[in-house]
């Protein structure tokens, strides 16, 4: 794999948190343990194809990313830089900057659960400069047995909230179980 594509995998891993099994070096080693979120990551797919040309990276195959109690689980994910001009993409090889990555979307099947929190749709973008989540195709969140259900579910990453947004065909719906915490905390 050429050098374009190993600093792509890199900088996936590093803003994940997601370091490969295959990974080389323990400079990328070092450079997770001082991440955010901290702790060893997997990634495991069917296949990975990288396309430097297109500046973008996909895991095919009954994708499953782990870290912690964290799992990310969906058929495809589409990772995608934001491309340079000559001069930018020469500093980007050298000092292999995580500023360089774009979007990062998940399609089919997607499921993401820590703990007992679920979030489940057909599609997931994560947008980097805005730490932004958008969850599309019938999302549903799940906690125990609270749902929620909407049109589309965002998750703002630096906000710590999320919002669960309706359409003209499809209101927002949700279950809630007020007792469920009480149990929970005995």
């Amino acid at each position: 794999m050429n050098r374009i594509a190993s600093t792509m995998i890199i900088t996936l891993c590093m803003l994940f948190s997601f370091p490969f099994a295959a990974a080389t070096a323990a400079e990328s080693r070092d450079k997770m343990a001082s991440m955010k979120g901290g702790g060893p990551i997997e990634i495991v797919s069917d296949r990975l194809d990288a396309y430097n040309q297109e500046k973008l990276v996909v895991f095919s195959g009954n994708v499953v990313a782990t870290q912690k109690d964290k799992v990310i689980k969906a058929d495809r994910i589409f990772v995608y830089y934001k491309k340079n001009d000559k001069a930018t993409a020469k500093q980007t090889r050298t000092t292999e900057n995580t500023d360089d990555l774009d979007r990062i979307e998940a399609k089919g099947n997607v499921r993401v659960t820590q703990g007992e929190k679920i979030v489940t749709g057909e599609n997931a973008v994560f947008f980097n400069n805005e730490q932004k989540i958008i969850m599309t195709g019938n999302p549903v969140m799940r906690e125990g047995s609270n749902v929620i259900k909407g049109e589309r579910i965002v998750v703002l990453l630096d906000e710590d909230r999320g919002v669960v947004e309706s359409s003209k065909e499809k209101r927002v719906t949700a279950t809630i179980y007020p007792d469920e915490g009480k149990r929970n905390n005995k």
